[in-house]
């Protein structure tokens, strides 16, 4: 099926947004996001002729901004699990970090803070702890709702490599949040959510702002299954680009992707 410049012009936009919180999530660089999907744009106007129709467009656009993304994911250094504890250690140290946040809080119309809001920037960090091809496929199943045919299309993989990717990928996150997270049990070991919500919103009950949360109100009562599933609908409620805490977030991604890039190599 042949592609006209003007359907591919407003298949990119419907994608544009979705295409650039994905390849956020996935090297936690703004401006790479930014960078990787104004290339995509400009490889799929050049490759147009190319495009056979064997896959939606949106997956087409996709896989071209993996292939941009590889070789510069492949470089990047695993983030360990705990991520949260280093960061926030490293960021108590730093009067700046405060500075700057207080400043954007207090002046910018995307700067509230939420405790949902800090549940995706978790998940965002925390799954750069998995291998790569299990992050990937995790955050272009559950999160953007390809199809395992899609995203072994995207991979450039086999499905049942896809499968494989996704089991362990999601198992190890489950497992990671049920031991860390304290909003869903009360002997994890991270309280970021609740301890920053009470640095910008000091006149908030946490605890109140806590339970608001589904997976919050079901922890005692569900499966690790289902909170996960949770988690990912607060993910797919939130773009990181245009959500009412998004230049507060974004400063606290930056934050972390510059304290994890200066860390040694851990043997």
């Amino acid at each position: 099926m042949a592609l006209s410049e003007h359907d591919l012009t407003a298949e990119f936009e419907r994608t544009r947004g979705a295409l650039r919180s994905y390849i956020l999530r996935i090297t936690a660089n703004r401006q790479d996001a930014e960078d990787i999907t104004q290339e995509t744009w400009m490889r799929a106007h050049r490759s147009l002729a190319n495009f056979k129709g064997e896959s939606s467009v949106k997956t087409w656009l996709f896989a071209i901004a993996q292939n941009i993304a590889r070789d510069h994911l492949r470089a990047l250094k695993r983030w360990p699990e705990n991520v949260g504890d280093i960061c926030k250690e490293a960021a108590m140290s730093d009067p700046d970090f405060f500075r700057e946040a207080m400043t954007i809080h207090k002046t910018s119309p995307q700067a509230r803070f939420e405790i949902r809001e800090h549940i995706a920037f978790c998940f965002t960090c925390v799954s750069r702890s998995l291998p790569l091809e299990q992050q990937l496929a995790l955050m272009l199943k559950e999160v953007y709702e390809f199809t395992v045919k899609e995203i072994a299309e995207i991979m450039q993989n086999t499905e049942a490599m896809v499968k494989y990717w996704l089991h362990t990928g999601r198992s190890r996150m489950i497992d990671v949040f049920d031991r860390r997270c304290a909003l869903i049990n009360k002997e994890g070991a991270c309280h970021q959510c609740t301890e920053l919500n009470g640095i910008f919103n000091p006149k908030q009950n946490a605890q109140e702002e806590a339970v608001k949360i589904q997976m919050v109100r079901d922890a005692a009562k569900q499966d690790k299954e289902h909170l996960f599933d949770l988690r990912m609908v607060v993910m797919k409620e939130l773009d990181p680009f245009t959500s009412p805490a998004a230049d507060l977030q974004l400063h606290h991604l930056e934050f972390d992707r510059q304290v994890m890039e200066g860390r040694p190599e851990q043997v």
